[in-house]
């Protein structure tokens, strides 16, 4: 069984009707109005406005016609108006039921359908055979329950629209067309003809077609609309550029790296898309009780009308009671209890720049309560600069410099990309480099220049069998200094170290307060010497440090944590970050590492900002709250309110009550609905600087606290 991505009722997707595929990605549907409302939902909010300044007014006068009886036949004007209410902005719930049917589904739209199709019939039969039945109309009723109905509809439609909002203005900033290069001329032509591999021209104040590598020149780029960054990113020839990001004041030759649906912003709209149309596994379960609740409703309609016949009330109070029963049991709140409360705060965490890939990663983040931090890329700039450079006796720092460069230049891993732009500041020419091994948590190896060279880290170079003692003064300092630092080896002997130094990120500190404020607890795991590590984690706000970790012992770590029956969250930016990623209940990537990393992570921050990861997981934690708080508030409206639609209050008022009852179903159910929507509306005021107030939970393995 599938689920509308609408209206979250369940449908047979052998004999559904309506089917849409986007995105290779084929989604059913309960109903015509669900289908339009996904395919062309600008289109649909223009029908819901139209049918709504049509029903209200025409509601409104039937309302004063019939407690006002200002003249004779104001019954038959009575139902010329609530003929165009119930024909025309009720149509769409006749080929709703209709959908249904030839679906094989069960959905509101028919308890709407027959609810106000037997108040409508019966003062119609009552109009036009006044000898055979009482005098009473109910042309009011059908037309509010209608009205009332399109009101809800319109404001659930306004939630979701708010989030298809976020996902349209990321398609706006990519431009139609690119400047490509061909033998040194420029031709306009539209982005869909870019392919891999092709050079552009961006002038400046220009948007960026595709994703890609720049050639030649030398400008300041505007990411804000991706990530967040106020500031202008410097670009020049070897950096990256963003799909959508505007350029500055100089023009760039660019090279297409990637296209299309590759691209970093179409990823992201597609991110949001899986995000809106996947299903939390509580919302699972609701599905399944609405699937069985309606036809549950319409046997319990029909046979209270029929116990009250049998008491011979006549077959005008029966009447209503069916009337009563249907509408205030019709499942709207229930409906979009869940959808409502996760549109909304999938739109505010996509406002901050945190992308969920899917809501069961946001049905796990209200769950963490461990964060496992990776240090450099995450908790500091990720921007590491060579500080020192030590070289043994018989070695230049010119020499070393380049072999570990030449070593490095095809790496991502920060401490690289440090130590080849220190070699480009120098203008070293870089020694031909073959074999290259990545050891992912030690170091890297290869061939330079006919000897074997590697750039280890301490604890690498010493299970290597490295003797260090020639470089032990340089260490203790670095060390003491709490740098970080590598080894360089050739032909495994030690010829220099390179030192390195990361500023803690903005805003760590203050993320880590707020984790501390919801209960959260937070420590650093990280491959890097523990000095360095323990500086790093001071500077913080984090009291438990685990240094010199391999991806391996990370992997561990988790397994045994989550053994333990703690929620993990793990956070990194890099290649050896992903099996962590993958392996936590909860991967949280940062948006600006590479892709191998944000593929593992269940949670995208597209900013590099550690305040991310706790808003995020508070984001997660108020949506399941209100998810809850709205399956709440739905099943209890019905469990309380069923019983008065039966007649419970006849004992207290007498059977006049029955008279009242359809319309105020009609409002106790679009109150019902508004209360869920404005409920999950209040997601959208989720901030960092509200304190939480839970306790912190340490971190315990077998009984003892890791330092």
């Amino acid at each position: 069984m599938a689920t509308d991505p609408v209206c979250g009722m369940f449908v047979d997707e052998r004999s559904a009707t309506l089917k849409l595929v986007r995105d290779n990605r084929t989604y059913s549907f309960c109903s015509n109005r669900c289908f339009q409302e996904f395919a062309q939902p600008e289109r649909e909010m223009a029908r819901l406005l139209t049918r709504l300044a049509v029903g209200w007014p025409a509601s409104i006068v039937i309302v004063f016609l019939t407690y006002g009886q200002p003249f004779p036949p104001w019954p038959w004007v009575a139902l010329l108006l609530a003929s165009i209410v119930q024909f025309y902005p009720g149509w769409q719930f006749y080929v709703g039921t209709r959908d249904a049917i030839r679906g094989r589904n069960w959905n509101m739209d028919i308890l709407i359908a027959i609810g106000t199709t037997a108040a409508f019939a019966y003062s119609v039969a009552a109009l036009v055979l006044p000898a055979r039945l009482p005098a009473a109309y109910y042309f009011d009723a059908s037309a509010i329950i209608i009205t009332l109905i399109l009101t809800g509809n319109y404001l659930e439609h306004l939630t979701r629209e708010r989030a298809r909002g976020a996902l349209r203005r990321l398609n706006e900033l990519l431009p139609t067309t690119a400047l490509l290069l061909r033998n040194g001329k420029e031709f306009e032509v539209p982005v869909s003809e870019v392919k891999v591999g092709d050079r552009f021209r961006v002038r400046p104040g220009a948007r960026f077609p595709t994703d890609g590598s720049v050639l030649e020149g030398r400008s300041s780029v505007n990411e804000a609309v991706l990530t967040g960054e106020s500031m202008p990113v410097e670009k020049s020839a070897g950096t990256g550029v963003i799909a959508g990001s505007v350029n500055g004041e100089g023009p760039l030759t660019v090279q297409a790296t990637k296209v299309g649906e590759d691209t970093a912003l179409a990823q992201i709209g597609r991110l949001m898309t899986e995000a809106e149309t996947s299903r939390v596994p509580l919302q699972q379960q609701a599905d399944r009780i609405a699937t069985v609740f309606v036809p549950l409703v319409l046997l319990l309609a029909i046979g209270a009308s029929l116990a009250w016949a049998l008491l011979g009330v006549g077959f005008t109070v029966a009447l209503l009671v069916f009337v009563s029963v249907v509408i205030i049991a019709c499942p709207c709140a229930f409906g979009i209890a869940t959808p409502a409360a996760i549109v909304a705060g999938t739109a505010r965490a996509a406002e901050e720049g945190i992308l969920f890939k899917g809501r069961d990663s946001l049905e796990q983040a209200s769950r963490v309560d461990l964060v496992l931090t990776d240090k450099t890329g995450t908790l500091t700039r990720g921007e590491p600069i060579l500080t020192d450079t030590v070289t043994t006796p018989g070695t230049t720092e010119h020499e070393l410099l380049s072999l570990a460069a030449a070593l490095e230049s095809g790496s991502e891993h920060p401490l690289a990309r440090a130590v080849v732009r220190a070699a480009e500041a120098r203008d070293l020419q870089l020694p031909a480099a073959d074999a290259i091994r990545a050891d992912p948590g030690r170091g890297i190896r290869g061939r330079v220049a006919g000897a074997e060279v590697a750039v280890l880290n301490e604890r690498a170079a010493l299970e290597d069998g490295a003797r260090l003692n020639k470089l032990q003064r340089a260490i203790d300092r670095l060390t003491s200094e709490g740098r970080g630092w590598s080894v360089v080896l050739r032909d495994s002997t030690p010829i220099g170290l390179l030192g390195f130094f990361d500023e803690v990120a903005p805003g760590v500190h203050e993320a880590i307060q707020t984790l501390a404020a919801d209960g959260i607890s937070v420590v650093m795991v990280t491959g890097d010497h523990p000095s360095s590590a323990q500086t790093v984690a001071r500077e913080a706000g984090i009291a438990e440090v685990h240094a010199s970790m391999t991806p391996g012992a990370k992997l561990a770590l988790i397994r045994e944590l989550r053994k333990a029956g703690r929620k993990v969250a793990y956070v990194g930016d890099g290649i050896n970050d992903a099996p962590a990623l993958a392996e936590a209940d909860l991967g949280i990537a940062i948006g600006s590492g590479t892709d191998v990393a944000r593929e593992a992570g269940g949670v995208i921050l597209i900013r590099s900002d550690f305040r991310g990861v706790a808003l995020a997981l508070r984001v997660g934690r108020r949506t399941l709250r209100k998810v809850r708080g709205n399956l709440t508030w739905a099943i209890g409206y019905n469990a309380a309110l069923l019983p008065v639609a039966m007649g419970a209050l006849v004992p207290v008022f007498g059977l006049g009550v029955f008279q009242t009852l359809p319309i105020a179903a009609a409002i106790a159910m679009a109150l019902s609905s508004t209360t869920v929507v404005l409920n999950s509306l209040s997601l959208r005021k989720v901030r960092l600087d509200t304190p939480a107030g839970r306790a912190v939970r340490p971190l315990r393995i077998n009984g003892s606290v890791p330092t």
